[in-house]
């Protein structure tokens, strides 16, 4: 690739961010914060590939270039402060936004200067393929340059290069680490609301391309994993409501028998009852004929047995009657009796003892 071809593209792409950010509301500020963390990792990763490849090899190749290239490199540092500063401060501080605009005015300066005065000297002395070759150098840089400003850093070689790249290592494991952290949680979150039904959150993962990649594809992997989960769980719960129907019919067919055999049972049941009852009826009606016989016969005995009564009782009645008039006359006779004899006991006691009474007297004057 072409070396100003591949920046000029830098110079585009940080420009529509820059755009961006212009026309982002006063109070949109996730939007500014999101915008401004890929500003941070363009220019950081521009800046560097600038000043590791571009700045030394024209510097040393084109001549008249000294004096712009550290210009540039200067414009270079106050930059990589100013983005060091923005990287820690929140988009809702009263100075974040008048920091972005001098970070942006800036950067537009610098580029007016390379893209009319600086890069045309150089295609005119390099050519083509140097341009080519160099290009494809800077590209390769660009997957291992520091993706976050590191001011107090050397920016020519062969400092640079030793610390850029390391810088640029660090910077890229941190991000790794950072898109981990930040998937993790963006995973937690999916789950969290699709446990309760709820519609997933909208996280925007934050840093540098590399640590929103890596953010996006732990929630994504995660998002597989719940999928998967939730498959699984489906396919059990499909089976097991397949074997609760088929359970479901069994019972329903086993009631179904037994509810025939108990109404088979209880038809049986109640012919033997109605046949009983009938019996029983029968029975009863031949028990109370006898029986009545039985008291009407009771009945004719007793009636005969009264008349007798009756009878005796007159013939008792008539017997005393009879018997009492005898007593009668009889207690008449003996009450006659007695007096007679009372009366004549009493003569003859009187004259007993007028005897006695002669006796005494006579044997007294003896």
């Amino acid at each position: 690739m072409d070396a100003i071809t591949l920046l000029k593209d830098d110079h585009r792409t940080v420009e529509a961010l820059f755009k961006r950010f212009e026309k982002a509301g006063d109070n949109a500020f996730t939007e500014k914060r999101a915008v401004v963390e890929k500003i941070i990792e363009e220019l950081s990763i521009h800046a560097a590939v600038e000043e590791q490849l571009f700045y030394p090899v024209t510097r040393a190749t084109v001549p008249d270039t000294e004096d712009v290239v550290l210009e540039s490199l200067e414009e270079h540092h106050i930059v990589k402060w100013v983005l060091s500063e923005l990287e820690t401060m929140s988009p809702e501080d009263e100075r974040f936004d008048a920091k972005v605009t001098v970070l942006i005015e800036n950067v537009r300066h610098h580029v007016e200067e390379e893209e009319e005065e600086y890069f045309p000297k150089v295609r005119d002395e390099l050519g083509r393929n140097a341009l080519n070759d160099l290009g494809d150098a800077m590209a390769a840089a660009k997957r291992v340059a520091p993706t976050h400003p590191h001011p107090r850093s050397p920016d020519t070689p062969p400092g640079n290069l030793v610390v850029g790249t390391a810088a640029g290592v660090v910077d890229r494991v941190g991000d790794t680490m950072g898109g981990v952290a930040q998937g993790g949680v963006a995973a937690l979150g999916d789950l969290i609301a699709r446990i309760l039904g709820q519609k997933k959150p909208s996280v925007s993962p934050r840093g540098s391309s590399t640590a929103r990649s890596t953010a996006d594809t732990v929630r994504a992997k995660a998002a597989e994993a719940t999928d998967a989960v939730i498959d699984a769980a489906t396919d059990a719960q499909r089976s097991a409501k397949g074997t609760t129907r088929k359970a479901t019919k069994s019972a329903k067919r086993t009631t179904r028998r037994a509810t025939k055999s108990a109404t088979r049972t209880t038809r049986s049941a109640a012919r033997g009852a109605t046949k009983t009852a009938k019996a029983a009826r029968t029975g009863a009606k031949g028990t109370v004929t006898s029986a009545t016989k039985g008291v009407k016969r009771t009945s004719s005995t007793a009636k005969r047995a009264a008349t007798t009564a009756k009878r005796t009782t007159r013939a008792a009645s008539s017997g005393a009657k009879a018997t009492s008039t005898s007593a009668r006359k009889a207690a008449k006779r003996t009450t006659t009796t007695a007096k007679r004899a009372a009366t004549t006991t009493g003569r003859t006691a009187r004259k007993a003892a007028s005897s006695t009474k002669a006796t005494a007297k006579r044997t007294s004057r003896a």
